[in-house]
């Protein structure tokens, strides 16, 4: 088992040009309203525990100037080693090498810059490389670490390894380090495990301690409530933090917005709504507006929910950043059925702004809900010829598109010419194997469906059971025993399906106790199954 031991330091604090915030005011909160039927989602927060326990003014003018101070800095460094960094996008891949060879060119690197990084890989999700920068900064570098810090590193063992290898950090970091940062940081990952029992009792740990919850942890403990169906509870922490004057945000608006689309409380939206905008010391910005849309559209008010991104553009326009809100409005209109809507605002955003590939990765599968091919490849023509960084999710949405309607032959060469650019995703297999079962070529199949598993992480949930089912089917009448329990074990070991689930599959292949014992291979062998050299 792996240990992650913190390094401690009870002196440096964390940078203000780090500061980023976890809940979702921005990009978290687009992340949520893409898909209607979630309720808001802790886990899409990109948690920033430098945060957690400031007072909102300070939290509104870190975020506010800091974090864009950071990224300039960046951009203006010809050869940073975010610059190195950066264009690694297979999270398989170790940017530990990049990270040594810095050194070795006798390059200076020091602990602020490094936390910059971090924040910057940890914003666009690379978790896995951020984690890896942490490390190396404490365990290379010998940088101590800061209990803000050690906050961090937890949330991002926890996004990596799992909630026990953050059990395992947390546990190692020394009772007089453990501030109200860290513990914030562990209630977050119970949080994202939906774990309410452990949440709770970590809550009342907390005020044991004397250590004060402030309302980036109310929100935590508030979204846990609504993503579990813990209504009443929700009320009754939103009550306690009136009584003890804990100051809502929009985060905690949003929030109770979103609870309300459970209620069908059509009358509550609108007094939230209010208070929203009668609030002085709030800045309504369009997130707010969008979360309404998006709770109106689940409750089947079409005119309030346009209403509301009506509103949301009028504050888009008036951002300093607007993509992001552009890309929230292409997804609405689309979710709305109202291509018209999907295509002004595409043409308004290509003329107010430079499209980046979070335009393209909205405004294709928009196209696509209306079945319209041709307006699809002429967007990804679009961003061909755009020169953008090759992200592989943006063809990947046509090849997609191309096996579902089982079309192999344009879904293998948009295949071939997007290799020589990227590297394709295990959904991108995955997507191969459906269409190839749809097609009757079964062999196909399973050789992809294995290349997906190869290259997946752990956890990979999009594989459903009739895909699976059918390729041990195919294995089943060509009587590969051997073959098809190492596909199912290689499931186990991704953590793709569960122990009972190994059992029904390995009963339905027909594969006897003797069979299944004689034939274990080693969960190393097992991980890389399938591993084929990329054409």
């Amino acid at each position: 088992m792996v240990m992650f031991l913190p390094t401690f330091q009870t002196t440096t604090t964390l940078h203000p040009s780090f500061i980023n915030n976890y809940y979702p005011t921005n990009n978290a909160l687009i992340n949520h309203n893409l898909n209607l039927s979630k309720t808001l989602n802790p886990s899409s927060f990109n948690y920033s525990p430098s945060t957690h326990f400031h007072k909102l003014s300070a939290y509104n003018s870190s975020s506010s100037s800091s974090p864009r101070r950071g990224r300039r800095s960046f951009e203006n460094d010809d050869d940073s080693l975010y610059r190195r960094i950066s264009p690694v996008g297979d999270w398989t891949v170790s940017i530990v090498p990049i990270l040594d060879q810095w050194i070795s060119e006798g390059k200076s690197v020091n602990k602020v810059r490094l936390q910059r990084i971090i924040r910057e890989l940890r914003k666009y999700r690379r978790f896995k490389h951020s984690l890896e920068v942490s490390e190396w900064m404490s365990d290379i570098l010998c940088l101590k670490l800061s209990p803000a810090d050690m906050a961090i590193r937890l949330d991002l063992t926890y996004k990596v390894h799992g909630i026990d290898q953050a059990l395992i950090y947390f546990n190692n970091i020394p009772g007089q380090m453990k501030d109200v940062e860290v513990y914030g940081a562990l209630l977050h990952c119970y949080a994202e495990e939906k774990s309410l029992e452990r949440a709770e009792d970590l809550m009342q740990k907390i005020r044991a301690l004397g250590l004060e919850m402030d309302t980036i942890s109310y929100n935590v403990m508030l979204n846990l409530y609504c993503k579990t169906g813990s209504y009443e509870k929700s009320k009754s922490l939103i009550h306690d933090m009136e009584e003890k004057g804990i100051k809502k945000d929009k985060v905690t608006y949003s929030i109770q917005l979103t609870a309300c689309s459970s209620s069908s409380d059509t009358e509550e939206i609108d007094l939230i709504l209010q208070k929203i905008e009668s609030d002085p010391e709030l800045v309504l910005d369009w997130n707010t507006y969008t979360i309404a849309a998006n709770v109106y559209m689940k409750l089947g008010c079409v005119d309030k929910a346009l209403e509301m991104l009506v509103k949301a553009e009028g504050l888009i326009l008036t951002a300093h950043k607007k993509n992001t809100g552009f890309d929230f409005l292409l997804t609405q209109y689309s979710n709305l059925g109202n291509k018209a809507e999907v295509m002004r605002v595409w043409e308004l955003y290509k003329n107010i702004e430079k499209v980046n590939n979070s335009g393209y990765i909205r405004m294709i599968p928009s196209l696509l809900k209306f079945d319209d091919i041709k307006a699809v490849e002429d967007v990804f023509e679009e961003w061909e010829s755009s020169k953008l960084t090759y992200d592989f999710r943006i063809p990947n949405f046509l090849i997609g598109y191309y096996c579902r309607k089982g079309l192999m032959g344009k879904a293998e060469a948009l295949l071939d010419r997007a290799k020589q650019d990227g590297k394709p995703l295990p959904s991108t297999w995955y997507y191969f194997a459906t269409g190839y079962i749809g097609c009757g070529e079964l062999p196909k199949a399973v050789e992809a469906m294995k290349r997906a598993i190869s290259k997946c992480q752990r956890g990979w949930k999009q594989p459903s059971t009739d895909i699976l089912m059918a390729c041990l089917e195919y294995l089943k009448k060509n009587k590969d025993v051997k073959e098809a329990e190492e596909f199912i074990r290689s499931l186990v070991v991704k953590d793709i399906v569960s122990a009972d689930t190994e059992k029904e599959f390995l009963d339905y292949s027909g594969i006897s106790k003797e069979d299944r014992d004689s034939n274990k291979s080693s969960e190393r062998d097992l991980i890389v199954v399938g591993e084929v050299c990329e054409p």
